[in-house]
């Protein structure tokens, strides 16, 4: 038996040495690509084994398993990106692994996210190495001029999406093309809108989505929120959303907002002031225009955190201060137990 067992060992380990010598010498071998140089694509949020895949697709490599166990052993599985790459003819697997390790591709991305100011935006596209920075310097009226539209504000007129674009493309290309997504989705959006709504136009209808956007990452939750501040608007109370207040503060805010934030008077200040703030306050995505445009129809004036990302609705002030008691002194009491 012990005979036996040495020569399982000795087995798997000539096994193990065999493969390992296979594998180093496929990682090492030149595909041998035609025509000299390939375009490949590699689709985002691609796992090793979907690269693997693509590449078998693309006619890079016949087999998908031999790349899958290079990546593995080499623990490369985590951190592949996607986008287009241009091959040279005698590449090899260890190489594209690399390439595609590193992000050497012949695109860029970027991504602007829902809820990100303008200002956010812009950080992002300095910031971003593919991308050949040419309004740095410039304001955003400046900025929005050379967009193509004459609005001075640039706040939430560019649409959250991920952009593919040449290396060294220029900023105000990309913006381009965000705000033309999003000239081009909320024409759509504003076409089917729900009947009665009190909006002024579509404008009005993108600075709405903005406070939704801010105020709830709950999408089941938008078109309710939606339906409150609408219900506010229409009997004249004052839509009191902290996100307005915090876009008013700037630079002042700290992280935290206090009563006398909510008293300080700013444009933006939907405490101190009737009506929609004067522009949004950051990037809607499509479904909080959707809300927006599409709003639940509910008697309902108040909400309140419950502390888990979803809110308590409540039809009248006095049910709006039992669920802030209840939820606040719920919150109040986890707070005091980790203390």
């Amino acid at each position: 038996m012990m005979r036996l067992t040495k020569l399982v060992v000795w087995l798997s380990l000539f096994v193990a040495l065999g493969f390992g010598v296979w594998l180093y010498n496929y990682a090492k071998s030149p595909l041998h690509l035609t025509p000299e140089a390939q375009e490949i694509t590699i689709k985002p949020k691609s796992t090793l084994k979907s690269i693997a895949e693509q590449l078998v697709e693309q006619h890079v490599i016949t087999q998908a398993w031999p790349f899958v166990a290079l990546g593995r052993v080499l623990h490369k599985e985590p951190y592949l990106q996607a986008g287009e790459y241009t091959l040279n003819k005698n590449i090899t697997p260890y190489q594209l692994l690399l390439s595609l390790n590193h992000g050497k591709a012949t695109q860029g991305s970027m991504t602007f996210i829902e809820g990100k100011t303008f200002k956010q935006m812009r950080d992002k596209l300095i910031k971003n190495d593919a991308v050949k920075s040419t309004i740095q310097d410039l304001s955003d009226a400046e900025v929005m001029h050379l967009v193509g539209d004459g609005e001075p504000h640039a706040e939430g007129l560019f649409f959250p999406d991920t952009f593919y674009f040449d290396r060294n493309t220029a900023d105000i290309v990309l913006l381009k093309r965000s705000y033309e997504s999003m000239k081009t989705k909320l024409a759509a959006a504003w076409a089917n809108r729900a009947p009665n709504l009190p909006y002024k136009d579509s404008y009005q209808a993108l600075i709405m989505a903005s406070i939704v956007e801010k105020e709830t990452g709950k999408a089941s939750e938008r078109p309710t929120i939606a339906g409150v501040f609408l219900n506010r608007l229409r009997i004249g109370m004052r839509l009191q959303t902290d996100p307005t207040v915090i876009y008013g503060m700037g630079d002042k805010y700290d992280g935290n907002i206090r009563k006398k934030d909510l008293e300080t008077d700013t444009i933006y200040n939907t405490y101190t002031r009737n009506g929609l703030p004067p522009t949004p306050i950051a990037m809607p995505g499509l479904a909080s225009i959707e809300a927006a445009l599409h709003p639940e129809k509910t008697k309902a004036l108040y909400f309140v955190g419950k502390g888990d990302g979803s809110h308590e609705f409540t039809n009248s002030l006095v049910e709006h201060n039992r669920a802030v008691a209840k939820y606040q002194l719920k919150q109040s009491t986890k707070k005091m137990s980790k203390k």
